[in-house]
């Protein structure tokens, strides 16, 4: 059944994401953990995540780095903090790292070119995922010029109206697609992704969402709950569904089987065992936080966020004994998606 998910238009897609709500049918985990393990074994690719500004010029309804929030304790690394957390990565046996910030206009420019550069000179079997917003299409040419390998730019969801709920005027879903198009048009293994259970969201919404992804292709699928942020106009919304966050995992799995897939941090910040029962549900991809443990409660994007306290250290050793647990094999290599796979030998720790 599951494997004509391809295939269905939108209401087959809202009524199964509505039968699925409340638990997901464990026939629908074992085939989302099936199509995983026959593009990607039983590993799980570790990714070093390095916030490194909670500046952000935007001021998204959802997001505790927006603007408007006068409460944040803001921060911003420098070219030399950020290379050096990425270093402290590497010495540890990362070979894939994601540089995240709010949009903060110091770094969306050459300032962000010439770090990709210093990265990759010294790293050079690294890879490179940039997670910066919506940039000129010049930009978007020169940081892959300058050897960043991925792009993420959350699409949030892909109905109009849902959108413009979600966003003050003058962001645009429209705006954000032309940017995910440039992305691929341009070489750069490409990630999109949504929340589950935002406010307004439907399962016909839920179900865009994944024909959105159907017609993208994308390379890379974050999905997470929402979670409310007490500085925003959100902050008393009900947070998203484990079970629900679970199925759209599990669907996306499906719909994608090559995907690479997050169980993310929001996910484990919903419920204990959360990054666990998203490993189960077909997701392949954790993200230790390389941050300087001084700024982690500066980029607070939800209330309740997990690992901020946690050492580098401690979080990487935490996060190989979990998956090891769980029947996983930890793999911190370059870990490309299969239609970018390098002829190189997996690390594994």
């Amino acid at each position: 059944m599951y494997d004509m998910v391809h295939r269905m238009g939108k209401a087959e897609l809202a009524a199964l994401i509505a039968r699925n709500q409340n638990a997901p049918d464990p026939a629908l985990l074992r085939e989302a953990a099936l199509f995983r393990d026959r593009h990607y074994g039983r590993r799980v690719i570790l990714r070093g995540l390095v916030e490194f500004s909670s500046h952000c010029r935007m001021d998204c309804y959802y997001c505790g780095l927006r603007k408007s929030n006068r409460r944040i304790r803001r921060y911003r690394l420098d070219a030399d903090q950020i290379l050096n957390c990425v270093r402290d990565g590497y010495r540890r046996g990362l070979r894939s790292f994601v540089l995240q910030g709010g949009e903060d206009a110091y770094y969306q420019g050459e300032r962000m070119v010439l770090l990709v550069a210093r990265i990759k000179g010294e790293m050079p079997d690294a890879a490179i995922t940039l997670s910066l917003g919506e940039l000129p299409a010049d930009l978007f040419r020169a940081l892959k010029e300058a050897g960043a390998d991925r792009y993420l730019l959350r699409h949030e969801t892909a109905d109009d109206a849902h959108f413009a709920r979600l966003h003050p005027p003058g962001q645009t879903l429209s705006s954000r697609k032309r940017c995910l198009y440039r992305l691929r048009e341009l070489g750069y293994q490409v990630g999109a992704g949504f929340m589950v259970g935002s406010p307004g969201q439907t399962h016909e919404i839920l179900a865009e969402d994944l024909l959105f992804l159907r017609e993208l292709q994308p390379h890379m699928v974050g999905i997470g709950p929402f979670l409310p942020q007490s500085q925003t106009p959100f902050a008393r919304e009900t947070p998203g569904s484990l079970s629900l966050t679970l199925t759209m995992l599990a669907l996306t799995r499906v719909l994608l089987p090559s995907v690479l897939l997050p169980a993310t941090t929001a996910l484990g910040t919903l419920a204990q065992d959360g990054r666990g029962l998203g490993l189960a549900a077909g997701a392949n991809v954790l993200m230790p936080n390389l941050t300087p443990i001084g700024q982690r409660g500066g980029y607070l994007l939800y209330d309740g966020k997990i690992g901020i306290d946690d050492g580098t250290e401690e979080g990487l050793q935490q996060m190989l004994q979990s998956i090891r647990a769980a029947g996983y094999e930890p793999d911190l290599s370059r870990g490309d998606h299969q239609d970018f796979r390098q002829e190189t030998t997996p690390y594994y720790l």
